[in-house]
């Protein structure tokens, strides 16, 4: 893959073990097997067939997925009256259930900017604009949960963004810096999740890197819930490339770009990783 560097860092640990990962740990043709179907596309693979067992497991089951904390603190900003303006979100959208379908939209193209937005944009737009109150902070527990909700209220539903007409220009962008080597490491996006999925980087099991329906997620090296902004931001350190600020152009697209990627692929809201 180009790079000293970057042929050091990847390394197989066997196809037996790899097939066993990349088919979610379980034998086909098991009811286990047959109702996880659904984490595979059209050949495409969610990041959740990579993930063990014990994994898998706290993400199906709504009383073990810490994720589902935000969900519950979501719900009860919805209704929370705040700014000059006396509303909330459901003051103007009425039950979060019809927001159901959103999520699997964004980024999109936005002509008041000029440029694509995404959830956590719109929600914030919603509150300055709408409610005349204070925008939420990147990774702010409140934005973090608001955009969980509107994820999860959408689950299992297709992820279907648009890149044709005025989102084309975006898109082509986010599809360049994927496929850019930068840092120290030489690396890019692709070097990882298209050129290598199913081995190990160090300890890490590459997936497709088609997450573009399971951010905000919790993952357990955080302890916490994060956004996609964030992962891109871990990705960057580990190439000892500069990161962009959450919620910069450069991020917008290229999420535009994996999230394409994961078209047709299930809301996994919020998803669980190692």
């Amino acid at each position: 893959m180009g790079g000293l560097a970057g042929k050091g860092m990847l390394a197989v640990f066997g196809a037996g073990a790899l097939a066993l990962a990349a088919t979610g740990w379980m034998a086909a043709g098991t009811p286990e097997a047959q109702a996880k179907s659904k984490y595979e596309v059209d050949g495409k693979k969610s990041g959740y067939l990579y993930s063990t067992p014990e994994t898998q497991a706290m993400q199906d089951d709504d009383f073990m997925n810490q994720g589902m904390l935000w969900v519950e603190r979501g719900q009860k900003l919805w209704s929370q009256v705040e700014g000059a303006a006396g509303k909330s979100c459901q003051s103007c959208h009425g039950d979060v259930e019809k927001m159901r379908g959103a999520y699997t939209t964004y980024p999109k193209y936005d002509p008041k900017t000029k440029k694509l937005i995404n959830i956590e944009q719109r929600i914030n737009r919603c509150r300055t604009e709408q409610m005349k109150a204070k925008a939420w902070k990147w990774e702010s527990d409140e934005l973090l949960s608001m955009t969980t909700l509107i994820g999860y209220v959408s689950r299992d539903l297709p992820m279907n963004v648009k890149i044709d007409g005025p989102a084309k220009p975006f898109f082509e962008k986010g599809k360049a810096f994927y496929y850019q080597r930068r840092g120290q490491l030489d690396m890019a996006c692709k070097h990882c999740h298209i050129d290598n999925p199913g081995k190990f980087i160090r300890a890490d099991l590459l997936s497709e890197g088609r997450a573009g329906g399971a951010f905000p997620l919790y993952r357990l090296k955080w302890q916490k819930l994060g956004s996609m902004h964030r992962r891109f931001r871990g990705c960057n350190r580990q190439v000892r490339s500069e990161p962009y600020k959450a919620g910069s152009d450069e991020y917008v697209n290229v999420e535009l770009y994996i999230k394409w990627r994961s078209n047709g692929l299930p809301v996994e809201v919020p998803a669980v990783r190692r």
